[in-house]
């Protein structure tokens, strides 16, 4: 089957063909990779919190570096989808996420929380190449029609990546922690402890370079099974930002910095929150594997979002989803034991939909221009670099409960734009 039948069948929004539902298998396993590259980081910050004696505020920088990535990377991101095409494109940044990777190496031998951060930026990079690849993509592989219902659905095996991850990645970086508290240690104990702890970081992301390089090379056997007619072809990286005057792209993208600010926040602090007594009392590396539950909750919520976006307005899902997760900080911030850990972690089950939903209802009859919109929109993403550093700066000021405050607001311009939105574009 040439390039030309799978173009032309995707041009007149047919059913998928033999090309077409392979490559959709690629880019359902893109999403749970960068899914659970990301989710790890809610691992990562008590892991460096502990070693570097870190405020929550300073811990938070883990994200901010992280995101940073997404304002400066997205727009160059989808300038390299219209010049090489989405696969090659996706190849480039999983051989960026594995060198983001190998440099934990490095940074563990120094034992600098500032390398940790540059390892991050670049990791992120990479992961940022591959979400503008993945979210339009998978758009454009099926009528534009179920859009915000095939969105949700390879979302949700980003969200299985996200539930995996923080469960492994407890086992292997959190374990220690239960056992020695590094305040009680000094001089060259201490060092030897830093040094062996920090190993087990840059153990466990040398695992996933290899990995990842080994992923690189089978998506870029792909790269010749999607027509380049996909993309715009446009090298003007300010084109883009004319799509800021549509109101309903402008506030979609508003909203996504919202959204991933307020999912981010909350996935970093899950574990210091369900390690309080007056929530579970749990150690590190339990509350450090309950984190799986939050992601677990926006997996399962993503299988049953894709079939109630078939069903109602997709405008009217999102504001019912932020609502009650506004309803669930307010449980947290306000009760104890096990109804304030339970309602935080049953936020992920409503976040579920956020995302998808609102990349989709923002992108809803860009056509060609897709890979631009995309890009712009993952810009939106430095929400996850700035609200969770708020977040912890309010946690220090006040108490990790009062700190949901500000995620909480963002879910208020989530519900607000639900309803804006509640009409199709397409209509």
């Amino acid at each position: 089957m040439t390039d030309n039948t799978v173009a032309a069948s995707l041009e007149q929004n047919q059913p998928p063909i033999a090309n077409v539902q392979r490559l959709s298998l690629f880019v359902f396993a893109l999403f749970f990779i960068f899914g659970g590259i990301t989710s790890l980081n809610d691992i990562l910050i008590p892991k460096l919190k502990s070693l570097f004696s870190l405020s929550y505020a300073e811990a938070m920088l883990v994200q901010s570096a992280f995101f940073l990535a997404y304002a400066l990377a997205s727009i160059p991101a989808s300038l390299l989808i219209s010049r090489i095409g989405y696969m090659r494109a996706a190849a480039i940044g999983l051989v960026t996420m594995a060198v983001g990777c190998a440099l934990f190496i490095p940074a563990a031998l120094v034992g600098l929380f500032g390398a940790f951060l540059i390892a991050l930026f670049v990791l992120a990079i990479g992961v940022t190449v591959v979400q503008v690849v993945s979210n339009p993509l998978i758009s454009l592989l099926g009528p534009q029609q179920t859009s915000h219902s095939r969105v949700t659905f390879a979302q949700a095996f980003n969200s299985l990546g996200t539930t995996v991850a923080p469960y492994l990645g407890a086992m292997l970086i959190l374990g220690s922690l239960s056992q020695v508290d590094p305040a009680t240690l000094s001089g060259s104990a201490l060092a030897t402890y830093l040094a062996e702890e920090a190993k087990v970081i840059s153990n466990t992301y040398a695992g996933l370079a290899v990995a990842l390089i080994v992923v690189a090379l089978l998506v870029w056997q792909q790269r010749k099974h999607l027509p380049s007619s996909l993309t715009s072809g446009n090298a003007n990286p300010l084109s883009a930002l004319s799509l800021l005057k549509q109101p309903r792209f402008a506030f979609g993208a508003a909203c996504i910095f919202c959204y991933v600010g307020a999912e981010v926040s909350i996935g970093s602090l899950l574990t210091n929150f369900l390690m309080q007594d007056s929530t579970f009392g749990f150690n590190a590396e339990v509350a450090g594997k309950h984190v799986a539950y939050y992601w677990g909750g926006a997996m399962i919520g993503r299988f049953i979002g894709a079939g109630l976006l078939r069903a109602f307005a997709p405008g009217k899902v999102l504001a019912c989803a932020a609502v009650v997760a506004i309803a669930l900080i307010a449980s947290a911030a306000t009760n104890h034991g096990a109804v304030a850990g339970w309602s935080i972690l049953a936020i992920g089950l409503f976040n579920s939909v956020m995302f998808p939903t609102i990349f989709a209802l923002a992108c809803e009859g860009l056509g060609k221009r897709a890979a631009e919109g995309s890009g712009l929109i993952c810009c939106a993403i430095v929400g996850g670099a700035i609200v969770p550093p708020l977040t912890g700066l309010a946690a220090d000021l006040s108490t990790l409960g009062l700190s949901l405050a500000v995620p909480a607001v963002c879910y208020a311009v989530i519900a607000s734009y639900g309803w804006y939105a509640r009409r199709s574009a397409l209509a």
